[in-house]
């Protein structure tokens, strides 16, 4: 159930010192092949830490042959020196692990706070100690390693018929993604090529990791890797595998959302009856970033005017006097009005489901949050410190 429930990866998590607390702070995961295939996406925010910089020019070479991840520094908004040191963190990972590695097929990830240049005299001897530990059991120590706010780490694994994908992820706080969320690495053994990989993982994230809408605020950091070996031998049908890689990233998915900075409560929120699926996100979102109907939701409130009022913000195609709510199962609105009785609905659960009907098509989706809390606004004050 991890990043290397895949044949082919080794995988290693340890204490480099780059987080005060001594807890660990670097993973390294390599794919000794034969194949080293590989897709990624990375956040849509303008703003982009020098690690996405770096691995989007290595993925050009659709090549990756390891990946290091550091928590304790975003390595974000700390110019050119910022570039300079994901460069020297790549080299140092070819360096140390030798046997014809290059730093253009290194990919870097870093996560924590923005704007903190790393502590590059504890991370690169980090490198070496972390190359030590490499073991085909090292998946769980790499997610650990990648924690920052997080409560717990984040694996996941699917067997099919000889092969396998797996899977870690990190994020707890700014899950608001475009294309991904926070730092994920995803493994695989099924013999598939770069384009393939980069055709499955972009569907499965478009569904999945894009549809996580914690608290409406986008990383600079945010990045979903895709990595095969092909050291299964299996070349499954493209379907089984897309939808193997899409189970693995629904299921990281939903461990975000449940261990979202603060939260008492994960929302489903789903927008049926829509003209376009674009229409029905488009709602979606508006819904999971209302803050008073999240706090609406901490208090086990079914306040589903609020629904109405976030729908009416966005350009999507409906008639005020047509559109349904139902909370739990109860449809609170018929018609753009009062429905059944309120206090039939029943919010005591972790889950809440919110559906709402525009009345207009046939397309939907479903988008995932949380409800907003004190210990939210607590987390997100303290953090710095």
């Amino acid at each position: 159930m991890s990043v290397t429930a895949a044949q082919g990866f080794t995988a290693a998590g340890i204490a480099a010192g780059i987080k005060a607390n001594g807890n660990p702070d670097l993973a390294l995961v390599v794919n000794s092949g034969p194949r080293q295939a590989a897709a990624g996406v990375f956040t849509s925010n303008r703003v982009k830490a020098a690690p996405v910089l770096w691995s989007e020019q290595v993925l050009r070479g659709s090549v990756i042959s390891a990946v290091v991840l550091n928590s304790g520094g975003a390595n974000a908004c700390t110019g050119p020196k910022g570039f300079q040191d994901t460069h020297a963190t790549a080299e140092k990972v070819a360096e140390a692990l030798g046997g014809g590695h290059n730093a253009g097929e290194i990919a870097v990830a870093s996560t924590g706070l923005i704007g903190v240049l790393l502590p590059m005299d504890k991370l690169l001897p980090g490198i070496d100690t972390a190359v030590a530990a490499l073991s085909a059991d090292g998946g769980e120590d790499a997610a650990i390693a990648i924690k920052t706010t997080d409560t717990v780490h984040k694996t996941a694994a699917v067997t099919q018929a000889g092969w396998t994908v797996g899977g870690m992820a990190k994020g707890a706080g700014m899950l608001a993604p475009g294309l991904a969320t926070m730092l994920v690495v995803l493994t695989t053994d099924a013999d598939m090529d770069s384009a393939t990989l980069d055709m499955a993982l972009r569907s499965a994230t478009r569904t999945t990791f894009d549809r996580v809408d914690s608290d409406g605020c986008m990383s600079t950091n945010d990045t979903v890797l895709l990595l095969a070996s092909g050291a299964s031998g299996q070349v499954p049908a493209y379907e089984a595998f897309a939808e193997a890689v899409r189970t693995v990233c629904d299921d990281l998915a939903r461990q975000l959302i449940g261990d979202a900075e603060g939260a008492s409560k994960d929302i489903r929120i789903e927008v049926v009856g829509a003209l376009t699926e674009g229409d029905a996100v488009e709602v979606g979102r508006s819904i999971a970033r209302n803050n008073l109907l999240k706090c609406a939701i901490h208090g086990e409130d079914p306040n589903w005017g609020r629904v109405l009022s976030a729908i009416g913000t966005t350009r999507a195609a409906f008639d005020p006097d047509r559109l349904n709510v139902a909370i739990n199962g109860v449809w609170v609105c018929r018609n753009g009005s009062v429905g059944e009785d309120r206090d039939l609905v029943s919010m005591k659960g972790r889950e809440v489901r919110i559906t709402a009907d525009l009345a207009t098509g046939s397309e939907s989706a479903v988008i995932w949050a949380n409800d907003l809390t004190a210990e939210y606004v607590h987390e997100n004050s303290a953090y710095s410190s």
